[in-house]
């Protein structure tokens, strides 16, 4: 059996783990070769690939990243795309394509195995944690964990300064960073994409903070979060070349308006892709063995559209077509209990 794998989107810990993972139970259980695309797509289309075994492989379980490399884009990007992929399909004799990647990857996943019939099989991965159909992705444990550190550092200066921080994490369209950072870090108040904030409310809450003797507050915010209408003016976003709107500069916007409602000095920490770096903690790890060793077991199933996901702690599969255009959002009722007990 002749297996390809790849990696799409942004990088995450935990990719060589899945890689890993299905290198060794396909060729100790099954003997069988395994194709890793360079670049994610660009690497089927481009037929650029590397057979893998398991010496090559060896000891990159606790390494970040992807030796694969990755990118965003998919074969639907070009007229002949799609046909470019089936054609590559059937001059290496593929049985199956793993794909390793978060909803867009998974989205064109099941667009050419449930649309065009082509036989692929995903694992959901993203730090955002914002995959429909699991309960948890790999990455985001240790994303989280990267982003508490950095709030327990920043409290300390804070404090020492008597000074506001607004602390800009990762979340595009949801906001499980902000949310379990800040719940774990002690924030002051947490913004996230799924709740518009009010920079006033936002405001009071850090007064009534430093009015009762705290020398600092820490403010939370996803990247993608916004501001309710009419409350903090915004410059119209920016797109990437995919068409989305690119984040990563709300804190900036945040912290003077915080600087001039409080009179409290405000300073802005973007941790950006320090989140996405580095070895995968040990939760990822496991995660992410688990992904590969069942994927290969949907292989010899032959369960083509599906995707093995986490439910209530046991690995189990669903249709791709369940992450299709959808954001697997933060849980509103945990937020609004934070909100109401630990804010300010």
């Amino acid at each position: 059996m002749n297996i390809g794998v790849l990696t799409g989107g942004g990088d995450c810990p935990g990719l060589n783990a899945v890689i890993r993972a299905i290198v060794r139970k396909a060729q100790t259980i099954g003997g069988h070769r395994v194709l890793g695309f360079y670049d994610s797509w660009d690497g089927v289309l481009e037929k650029r690939y590397e057979e893998l075994d398991i010496s090559k492989v060896r000891g990159i379980l606790p390494k970040g990243g992807t030796i694969l490399g990755t990118r965003r884009g998919s074969p639907f990007d070009y007229a002949d795309g799609v046909e470019r992929t089936k054609k590559v399909f059937a001059e290496l004799a593929l049985d199956v394509l793993v794909v390793i990647g978060g909803n867009g990857s998974l989205t064109v996943a099941s667009m050419l195995a449930d649309d065009h019939g082509l036989p692929v099989i995903g694992v959901p991965k993203t730090i955002d944690n914002d995959v429909v159909g699991t309960d948890a992705t790999f990455g985001f444990q240790t994303a989280v964990q990267v982003a508490t550190d950095a709030i327990d550092r920043l409290h300390t200066t804070a404090e020492s300064h008597n000074r506001v921080m607004v602390i800009e994490v990762m979340g595009r369209d949801a906001g499980w960073i902000a949310l379990h950072a800040g719940v774990a870090g002690g924030a002051t108040t947490i913004l996230v994409p799924e709740v518009p904030f009010d920079i006033r409310e936002v405001a009071e809450i850090v007064t009534r903070r430093h009015e009762r003797g705290r020398y600092a507050s820490l403010v939370v915010v996803a990247e993608g979060a916004k501001p309710k209408a009419g409350t903090l003016e915004i410059p119209p976003p920016k797109l990437d070349k995919f068409g989305r709107e690119m984040h990563g500069s709300i804190s900036q916007l945040i912290a003077p308006e915080l600087s001039r409602l409080t009179g409290y000095e405000s300073r802005v920490v973007q941790l950006g892709h320090v989140q996405r770096g580095g070895t995968p903690n040990a939760y990822d790890r496991v995660l992410s063995s688990r992904f590969g060793l069942a994927v290969v077991d949907a292989i010899y199933e032959r369960a083509f559209g599906q995707m093995v996901v986490l439910k209530c702690g046991q690995i189990e599969r669903v249709s791709m077509q369940v992450t299709r255009g959808k954001t697997r959002t933060i849980d509103l009722e945990l937020f609004s209990g934070v909100s109401q007990t630990f804010f300010g």
